[in-house]
């Protein structure tokens, strides 16, 4: 639990003497509140009564002061305190959503088409390569697909004099099997002509191109260029990266202690600190089944519910799995101030004027997550009482400081 801390305090104390200095319309206000009580303070009942009577006169300030330190008020929100497991990650998408476009053959780069950044198409044509293995490849095609036209029509001629009985079965065996090799060699530069982005139709048609096409094979956008123009290439080599961020999600890592409190369809609170903090919400859909090692954790994929523009893969992820919907009123640990053994927050009311009044009242504290502070209040408060959200320890310190003048 908090503790209070002399140093934090002194600094505070220093702070009002500041901003007091600087308003004598301030001051004045906080020391006529505290002098206009009707009964002066009875010191003796206050020792029967102990601590729970020590701050029973409200602190009154102006809207200015609350401004200038930066005071928060508002009712008391209601969080998930307990029932959630703190985990860390990066967001990542699915393997089918990346492509690192290669080449099947070794060649030169003759123009690249696209930047970092560019969204493609499937199909699109981000660079185009040279090589004179290219050419090759369609001369030999059509040279090829020509002999099987002449292959074809021996085979057919011997097949129908075989059949009537007065060919050479060896002729005919030998013409089936020249026939059969030549589609086969066919269809296999016709593959080849495909991975290589060319049309066999044009080859066909005698159009023989002098560079080969390099499409995109998934829709995306381009995150990296690997290659620059003129530079030689080998077979596989990465050209372009490329991403697609329509299923980014976030990749958990769930140490093995907390792994059986986890499962599908679980919600996910979680912060991306380079987009400022906001908060995200997500939800599970799948628990990996083998850990990693060092530390010895498994990926949890969640899929992203409100997706930002500006998600991008390999982002750091802290998140929140939610195990348990356990919602409780709770408070930034600052609203909240320990004097022995009790602990206080402030209630607020807004006075006449710009001026508010605040009055400290006894919690009993509960449990601490995330900076926030779960409580139940000693006596029956109203509902949606308003709080200051912050500043508690700046409070006390001006309520002492006005009881300390007061009592002289």
């Amino acid at each position: 639990m908090m503790k209070i801390k002399s140093l934090y305090i002194t600094i505070i104390l220093v702070s009002v003497m500041g901003v007091t200095s600087c308003s004598n319309t301030g001051k004045s206000e906080v020391s006529e509140s505290n002098a206009s009580s009707d009964t002066p303070k009875d010191h003796g009942d206050e020792d029967k009564h102990g601590h729970g009577d020590e701050h029973g006169e409200e602190l009154t300030l102006t809207q200015k002061q609350i401004d200038l330190l930066g005071i928060k008020i508002d009712t008391i929100p209601k969080r998930n305190m307990n029932g959630f497991i703190q985990v860390n990650g990066q967001l990542g998408v699915p393997p089918q959503n990346e492509a690192i476009v290669t080449t099947i053959l070794g060649a030169n780069v003759t123009n690249i088409k696209v930047i970092e950044g560019d969204e493609v198409r499937k199909g699109q044509i981000l660079a185009y390569i040279s090589h004179p293995d290219i050419i090759t490849l369609q001369t030999d095609y059509l040279q090829t697909y020509n002999k099987l036209t002449f292959l074809e029509q021996d085979y057919n001629r011997q097949k129908k004099l075989y059949d009537a009985g007065v060919g050479s079965g060896r002729d005919y065996q030998q013409a089936k099997s020249a026939f059969s090799s030549a589609k086969g060699l066919v269809k296999g530069y016709e593959s080849q002509l495909q991975l290589l982005g060319l049309s066999a139709k044009s080859v066909r048609e005698g159009a023989i191109a002098e560079v080969a096409p390099v499409r995109s094979p998934i829709h995306g956008f381009v995150e990296k260029v690997k290659v620059k123009s003129g530079q030689y290439v080998q077979p596989q080599t990465p050209l372009v990266e490329i991403v697609n961020t329509e299923h980014i999600h976030a990749d958990l890592m769930v140490f093995e202690k907390d792994i059986s409190k986890v499962k599908n369809g679980q919600l996910v609170k979680f912060h991306i600190e380079a987009l400022g903090g906001k908060e995200l919400t997500a939800k599970i859909y799948s628990v990996g089944k083998s850990f990693e090692e060092g530390p010895k954790a498994l990926h949890v994929h969640a899929e992203i519910k409100n997706k930002d523009t500006n998600l991008v893969p390999g982002m750091y992820v802290s998140a929140r799995i939610i195990t348990e919907k356990n919602v409780e009123q709770a408070l930034p640990e600052e609203a909240i101030f320990q004097e022995g053994e009790m602990y206080y927050i402030f209630t607020a009311k807004k006075g006449d004027g710009n001026l508010w009044e605040f009055t400290p009242k006894e919690v009993i504290t509960k449990s601490t997550s995330n900076g926030y502070i779960s409580f139940d209040f000693k006596e029956d408060i109203r509902k949606n009482v308003l709080v200051a959200q912050s500043g508690a320890y700046y409070l006390i310190a001006e309520m002492k400081k006005s009881e300390a003048e007061h009592s002289h």
